[in-house]
């Protein structure tokens, strides 16, 4: 290991020692990985031999004479090579196994269902909430997974539930990444390891991944495992004529119809080495069992466990995996945008055609069995209308929200994109304040109503030969997103905000039809359920500063002095390295990248002409990124019409980075390939897409980066805005009051009013947005300590001398130590650039 790995591991043994909460800082491509897994589980190795030894805890917390010096572990570890380790655990090798033959699919069983009569479709009498506790009604699950996910993962589970880490990250390609890391140590044969994904990444049952959609694949699925249930009732309580065989058919998801395949799967998986998502679905679908059920039930039984991010931060996701935190390590790695990430994770969000969807099916429903219903669910279902109707109310008129907030200041114009409001000042202008939202909540959850009312419109949809496909799990989507925006107008009013956007026309993406969403703010309180239960909370990253901003949103109730933070150089030397500020163009022009200059026929032109003189001294592979996928396309398009196009693919073939993510690797892949037959090739890519931060770019698939602007986040989102004057008043009652708290209109220079109304905390917080965006991007380039690349900050205000800026920091003052040290800040024009450049590569291609 490197020196800076060393300090690394022994820094993370001490934290996890302590316990609490800590921040470690290592630059992208120093080995942070495999410093966490040698350092945690080796921590993790030797608690439990303690543990066992019977070694009281009173002993294990008194760590007074721990040394920084090197311990007795890190200079007995030693790499997963031949020469020192005998492998006791098979690497995962796909076998070939004969197809097993599933039953009929649905399209037989929707047609004897559709024989049986409307019955099973009528709701149970529900009583008032004073005699609800001697009712025997079963919850359901109307509105949260958490109940009805946990099937029968007790049936199959170990109940083995010692210490545990979890890690956690935000793709499953950085999680696959980490297990591919795993296998390289003897950890992968020491001890039990699991990986968790999410439905969309491990189902095997092609009828429900064909329906595309995240929210539909999981709806399908649970509605699978639901019927288990209810069809052996349906039988017994219809006494109709029905065949034992389809009943057994339509009892489950058929890659969960037998238990003894699960136990088969989890035997296989505990003798095999550490498996990734993509191991593991292989595995699954040669033995025609389900890998995602499979793996949730192995991880009681692991020392490991390996998941993405909503899993671990969700407590209701945490609940239905079974996963406890109690005295466990938690490692939550790429932890940069964390605040962000886990806030966003509680958003609520319901579009116009979603409510008339739940409407119109709760009507229909209405419609067929009114007089069925007793006086209880004739109440609720009215209650639901109601509400349904309120929240339709602004998004289909200018008039009835906003005239409300106007009342005090008619001066004021109409918001024409959308505006921000509080929940109770939402609750009032509608005048649904009144509604009591837990009690009807706790209805939809045990009436079952979502099911019995999208249950039943997919039924008259199939009678009538409707064309309309997956209508029920479009209506059980619809029905979910108008739940969860109850369950959001329930929280503390000053968590969150309500955006209420109307349907406006958008120049790039066409129609956006109107909806409601609810932003959280505060990630104090879901944080602190993680950082309560665990013994330690690990937040590990390429660039964490200013942690103080993670501090006052996260664990605001944590001193400073008690946050352990830990920050490493890079393995780099200086030599390896280019960065410099292009504040000139060729042709003399000045680099502005702002907002308002941008899109100027004089600057794209410009850069141009920069992209045509690097591809003649830059060798093997370029990066290039944007600040949007807007942007990349209108460079695009006018370099294509300008000509420069093909002046630059004459030296190096231009490749795109598809808005889809699914078509990354292809792209990637042919990049690469054009690189390896000695032409070269550029890579238009955008910051916060996917190449800026799965993608590893070593070697020669990049050789210089080029950063175009300052990737400064649009000022015409309503939820950014929300989320800095948010932050401009953390801690300080009454900041909120510098700007206007009613509404945004979503219009650009009223967000840059907004931006300027910041004095500290909202401003700074826009500009770290900024520039972890930045420091994410060019940290692409440089992977390993024989790599080498130029790195290229393309905008005046990079050059400008930072001693003679005192307003506000300088950008590169955020820009990570190793390269901050080393930038160029001025160049007498681009001459010099270019000078720089071509001694820089003569030299490193010939040493």
């Amino acid at each position: 290991p490197y020196p800076i790995q060393i300090d690394f591991m022994n820094a993370l043994y001490q934290f996890l020692d302590k316990g609490g909460v800590s921040m470690l800082e290592s630059p992208t491509g120093t080995g942070k990985s495999l410093s966490i897994i040698c350092s945690a589980l080796q921590w993790l190795i030797d608690r439990k031999e303690k543990a066992k030894a019977g070694v009281t805890e009173s002993e294990k917390v008194d760590c007074e004479g721990f040394s920084y010096d090197e311990p007795d572990w890190m200079r007995d570890f030693s790499f997963n090579d031949d020469k020192t380790i005998k492998i006791s655990k098979p690497p995962f090798r796909p076998k070939e196994r004969v197809p097993r033959v599933f039953s009929q699919v649905e399209v037989s069983l929707r047609k004897h269902e559709a024989e049986l009569n409307d019955d099973e479709f009528l709701l149970d009498n529900y009583e008032s909430e004073e005699d609800s506790s001697s009712s025997k009604r079963k919850p359901s699950g109307g509105f949260e997974s958490s109940s009805e996910e946990e099937e029968d993962g007790k049936e199959c589970s170990d109940d083995e539930d010692g210490l545990k880490v979890f890690f956690c990250s935000r793709t499953h390609s950085q999680l696959s990444q980490f297990v591919k890391e795993l296998r390289k140590t003897v950890f992968a044969q020491k001890i039990k390891v699991v990986c968790l994904g999410s439905r969309k990444n491990m189902c095997i049952n092609e009828d429900v991944l064909k329906l595309g959609n995240v929210a539909r694949i999981n709806e399908r699925c649970l509605d699978l495992q639901k019927k288990r249930k209810s069809q052996v009732s349906k039988k017994k309580n219809l006494g109709t004529n029905v065949r034992v065989g389809r009943t057994k058919a339509s009892c489950r998801c058929p890659m969960l119809r037998k238990h003894t395949l699960q136990r088969e799967f989890k035997a296989e998986v505990s003798q095999q080495e550490a498996m990734d998502i993509e191991d593991l679905v292989q595995l699954g679908r040669e033995m025609g069992t389900c890998p995602y059920y499979g793996s949730r039930r192995m991880a009681p039984a692991a020392d490991l466990v390996i998941l993405p991010y909503q899993s671990l931060l969700s407590k209701s996701s945490r609940e239905s995996l079974g996963l406890s935190l109690k005295n466990n390590v938690v490692i939550i790695d790429e932890a940069h945008n964390l605040a962000d990430t886990l806030l966003s994770m509680h958003d609520a969000k319901v579009t116009v055609s979603q409510l008339e969807d739940v409407r119109s099916s709760i009507e229909n429903y209405l419609g067929r069995f009114l007089n069925l219903l007793g006086a209880g669910n004739r109440r609720y279902i009215q209650t639901l209308l109601i509400l349904i109707q309120a929240l339709l109310k602004p998004l289909a008129s200018d008039r009835s929200v906003n005239d409300r907030l106007d009342t005090g200041n008619p001066s004021k114009s109409k918001p024409s994109g959308g505006c921000s409001m509080a929940i109770y000042d939402f609750l009032f202008s509608l005048n649904i304040d009144n509604i009591n939202l837990v009690k009807l909540l706790a209805y939809i959850k045990e009436s079952n109503i979502i099911h019995k009312v999208s249950g039943y419109g997919e039924r008259v949809a199939m009678l009538q030969k409707d064309p309309v496909t997956h209508e029920e799990m479009s209506k059980l989507t619809s029905f979910r997103a108008f739940t969860d925006i109850l369950v959001a107008l329930t929280h503390n009013n000053g968590d969150g905000r309500i955006i209420i956007s109307k349907m406006r026309t958008d120049s790039t993406s066409g129609q956006q039809e109107g909806y409601i969403k609810y932003v959280m703010l505060t990630g104090a309180k879901l944080f602190s359920e993680v950082v309560d239960e665990a013994h330690a909370v690990i937040l590990a990253g390429g660039t964490l500063q200013p942690i103080e901003e993670t501090r006052e949103r996260l664990f605001p109730w944590l001193p400073s002095n008690q946050l352990q933070f830990f920050s490493c150089s890079h393995i780099v030397p200086p030599e390896s390295i280019m960065p410099i500020a292009v504040s000139h163009g060729p042709s003399g022009q000045s680099f502005d990248f702002s907002h308002r200059s941008r899109s100027s026929k004089e600057m794209i032109q410009e850069l141009g002409l920069l992209m045509s003189n690097l591809v003649a001294v830059v060798p093997e592979g370029v990066v290039v990124f944007f600040s949007s996928f807007e942007y990349e396309t209108q460079v695009h398009t006018a370099w294509s019409s300008s000509g420069i196009l093909g002046r630059i693919m004459k030296k190096k073939r231009v490749f795109r980075e598809p808005r889809r993510n699914t078509e990354v690797e292809a792209v990637l892949r042919e990049y690469k390939e054009a690189i390896e037959s000695e032409r070269g090739a550029i890579m238009l890519a955008v910051v916060g897409g996917k190449v800026s931060e799965g993608i590893n770019f070593s070697d020669g698939m990049c050789r210089c980066v080029v950063m175009v602007g300052l990737p400064y986040p649009s000022p015409s989102d309503i939820e950014l805005l929300e989320r800095i004057k948010h932050i401009e008043g953390l801690g300080d009652s009454g900041c909120l009051a510098l700007v206007d708290d009613s509404y945004y209109s979503g219009d650009v220079e009223e967000g840059f009013g907004v931006l300027r109304s910041c004095k500290r905390r909202g401003k700074e917080y826009y500009e770290n947005l900024c520039m972890k965006a930045v420091n994410q991007s060019i940290g692409r380039a440089i992977r390993h300590v024989k790599d080498y690349a130029a790195i290229l900050l393309v905008d005046a205000r990079y050059s400008n001398d930072p001693s003679k800026r005192t307003s506000h920091p300088h950008p590169s003052s955020k820009l990570p130590k190793w390269i901050k040290d080393s930038l160029i800040y001025s160049t007498k024009g681009y001459g010099d650039v270019h000078r720089l450049l071509h001694q820089f590569f003569k030299h490193k291609t010939s040493s």
